[in-house]
């Protein structure tokens, strides 16, 4: 017999026999799935939208799973620091990511990020989608989409609208409007919406193109006004306000979306599980409610559908870059 030909089947039968005793483990580890905390990152400061699904959901899933499920914000780059450290969390499945437009979508604005969220992290669910609200200060003098138009247009470059950060929903919804109404309004990025909206609040700028949950409670205290709803139809928490398209500008028919999203080295078989998980909490009804009073659609839909619906609105962001030449600098 060959001694090398010989070693090797050994070591062969020896890899093949590891690898077997391996997969009962790795399947009794996700049968047993979660038998500690589950965090959820947030990869925004807290108070905004993204922050407030995240807490809804933890809440939920610590209900069905008999143990705390805890948000923890790491904010930074568009959500991208979140997004890494996600991303090399291991193979565990302990550490999700509340993922987003900016994260997902709109990260063709950075030109040198230290990882590739198309390839290191796996899609779960679209947690929901939402409209935006094109929110005013109230000294703003304009009442409606044509008017800011028109007065954008009257004083170029002399209005400011914030953004949770450069490659963010706020800041590309934003980004979608300019285009579509030609308007030339200042983008300035801020390091997560609630400083935009404070901002925003004080009369250092003027505009936001925000997710209903952030500026409804603004909105309905008369502290900020609301322009126009992004949606195809009118938002049930905000009735009184015109769509985009009501509005005479059908080209900002757009809405934002959430992900839920786990690290690259998370077993697919673990994906599928939690992605089952899920489910019975979209079951729930109180769930289902929390995101609707919020202003928000729920989606829950599966992995793969959920990287079917990414990509194609991956390909459509793309578009938007392009056309306005965004980068983060």
């Amino acid at each position: 017999m060959n001694p090398r030909r010989s070693w090797r089947n050994i070591l062969q039968t020896l890899c093949l026999a590891a690898a077997g005793a391996a997969l009962p483990i790795a399947a009794h580890a996700q049968a047993n799935y979660p038998d500690r905390p589950v965090r959820i990152i947030v990869p925004f400061t807290a108070g905004g939208s993204s922050d407030i699904q995240g807490r809804l959901l933890a809440e939920h899933l610590g209900k069905l799973y008999g143990q705390s499920v805890v948000v923890e914000n790491r904010p930074g780059a568009g959500g991208h620091i979140g997004g890494k450290f996600v991303a090399d969390s291991g193979p565990d499945g302990y550490t999700l990511l509340l993922g987003s437009i900016g994260l997902h979508a709109t990260y063709g604005v950075y030109k040198s990020l230290n990882y590739q969220p198309a390839q290191d992290l796996k899609l779960i669910t679209v947690v929901a989608e939402m409209p935006h609200v094109v929110v005013a200060n109230p000294a703003l003098e304009a009442n409606t989409l044509a008017e800011l138009t028109a007065l954008a247009k009257a004083r170029p470059d002399t209005l400011h609208f914030g953004s949770a950060g450069v490659g963010s929903s706020v800041h590309m919804v934003g980004e979608l409007y300019k285009m579509a109404a030609q308007a030339p309004i200042v983008h300035i990025p801020y390091r997560g919406s609630s400083a935009a909206t404070n901002d925003l609040l004080g009369g250092q700028i003027q505009l936001l193109f925000e997710n209903v949950p952030t500026t409804i409670g603004y909105i309905e205290a008369k502290k900020l006004k609301a322009l126009a709803i992004t949606g195809a139809v009118r938002s049930p928490a905000l009735p009184g306000v015109p769509t985009a398209a009501e509005a005479g500008l059908p080209g900002l028919t757009v809405t934002s979306w959430t992900t839920l999203a786990a690290g690259k080295d998370v077993p697919d078989a673990l994906i599928e599980k939690i992605s089952a998980d899920l489910r019975r909490v979209y079951a729930d009804p109180a769930f289902r409610a929390g995101l609707e009073r919020l202003g928000m659609t729920p989606v829950g839909n599966s992995p793969a559908e959920a990287r079917e619906f990414v990509e194609r609105e991956r390909a459509r962001w793309n578009k938007v870059i392009e056309t306005e030449h965004i980068t983060a600098g």
